[in-house]
């Protein structure tokens, strides 16, 4: 009763504001027809409060998600099986979803009378064209009387997720490498060709033990070098998205940002197709790896569904190197084919690539001009001074080895990707 009063609706709160006046002016003026008038006003909240208080519902709501997972742009349908467990009846029932506004509008459904074992099902679809992990739910019920007078309300605490995943798209077969880094099978003919000493070590890292020295490679190469932990029989591949805020423009599914997500997903799909053993960098494992300096879920081997989860979870942040990002997976295998889908890198950050682009691994960088996404309200000094500098860094990573593909807003991945494979053939 106490909850059901708390519960009163500004109508119910003016019933009983006008009922206290009347009644109060009906006593100075000696009016039994006003207090009798008063007095009616201010039972009808209280009889309405002493109602909904008393209304037991055993209500069961069952929700199922399908799909659970969907592409941008793609519908899902959420299907609500309600069910009155109890004996007693209730009278205006609403129901409100609650769910992020980027799926679309809150649903809300109106339920006249609820009798005794009365079941009802109510499905609503969802859509969002931002990718990302959202929740669906918890359902919220409010309980009120015919006139409006009292609302008590009561949250379920069932949610589900839905899982919203860039485009990927389907990308031409192209060699990406040497044999090596062909079709993931194994390629003893590159170890062969490379020399056995070579091809079981290599330089050493920030963290490597120093037990795995191999001395005669060290001393012949006049740096350290050391032993890998087992032969590079499979080929990998390792690729890093730059979601640092400072590397992109734009807002929405038309930012940069936008781009190398998709760029990044699109990529993991096909060479995970083609037998790569497929890491990624810089996503939110990453950022989690670092705050809790435990590399070890970083350099796990993904499959085509856990990379999209990981690429539905990009978020930018807000490290200003991409130095700590790379060295996070020190421990992890060597890869003979390196993907960046990088901005502006300063000579720190060339540096990075490099030392993360080990051995003879083939390395692909696709580099945001994000001069291009800048509006004409940003000004033109802006994009002229972001143009210089993503000019200086294609410029540095090309000297160092990398086939670079500058990406301008607008630009078709698999054009862009079909572009970087002619330059070593195409593949059958």
């Amino acid at each position: 009763m106490r909850q059901a009063l708390r519960g009163l609706t500004t109508r119910g709160r003016a019933f009983v504001a006008a009922g206290g006046t009347a009644s109060l002016c009906a006593l100075l003026l000696g009016q039994k027809d006003l207090l009798r008038v008063g007095i009616l006003l201010i039972a009808l909240p209280l009889v309405a409060a002493l109602v909904v208080g008393r209304t037991r519902l055993r209500l069961q709501v069952r929700r199922s998600l399908a799909p659970d997972q969907v592409p941008v742009g793609t519908t899902a349908t959420v299907e609500l099986a309600l069910s009155n467990q109890g004996r007693m009846p209730a009278g205006l029932l609403l129901l409100e979803d609650r769910i992020p506004y980027v799926l679309g509008h809150r649903p809300r459904f109106v339920v006249d009378r609820v009798s005794p074992n009365w079941k009802r099902v109510v499905t609503y679809t969802v859509k969002s064209d931002v990718r990302g992990l959202y929740q669906v739910g918890p359902l919220m019920l409010t309980v009120a009387d015919p006139f409006g007078l009292v609302e008590t309300s009561r949250t379920f605490a069932r949610s589900q997720h839905l899982l919203v995943t860039p485009r990927v798209h389907k990308l031409p077969a192209v060699r990406l490498g040497t044999d090596r880094a062909g079709s993931g099978e194994n390629r003893p003919r590159a170890i062969a060709a490379a020399g056995e000493e070579d091809a079981t070590v290599r330089e050493y890292r920030d963290g490597d033990d120093l037990r795995r020295v191999h001395w005669r490679s060290t001393a012949r190469r006049g740096s350290l070098m050391v032993r890998r932990e087992e032969q590079p029989w499979q080929s990998r591949c390792s690729i890093f998205i730059d979601a640092r805020t400072g590397s992109h423009h734009g807002h929405g599914p038309s930012s940069s940002l936008e781009w190398a997500v998709t760029a990044a997903a699109s990529i993991g799909q096909d060479v995970i197709r083609r037998g790569y053993v497929t890491t990624m960098l810089g996503g939110p494992t990453t950022i989690a790896a670092i705050t809790r300096r435990s590399s070890a879920a970083v350099h796990q081997p993904l499959s085509p569904q856990a990379l999209l989860t990981e690429c539905a979870t990009v978020e930018e942040h807000r490290y200003a190197e991409i130095s700590p990002l790379l060295t996070v997976d020190r421990q992890a295998q060597d890869p003979s084919l390196v993907v960046a889908i990088v901005g502006i890198c300063n000579r720190e950050d060339i540096t990075a690539l490099n030392r993360w682009r080990t051995g003879q691994a083939t390395g692909i960088a696709l580099l945001i001009d994000a001069a291009s996404w800048i509006g004409e309200l940003d000004g033109t000094d802006k994009a002229a001074r972001l143009r210089s500098r993503t000019d200086a860094t294609e410029q540095e990573l090309r000297r160092s080895g990398w086939r670079v593909a500058r990406i301008q807003r607008g630009d078709h991945l698999p054009t862009v990707w079909s572009a970087l494979g002619l330059r070593s053939g195409r593949i059958a």
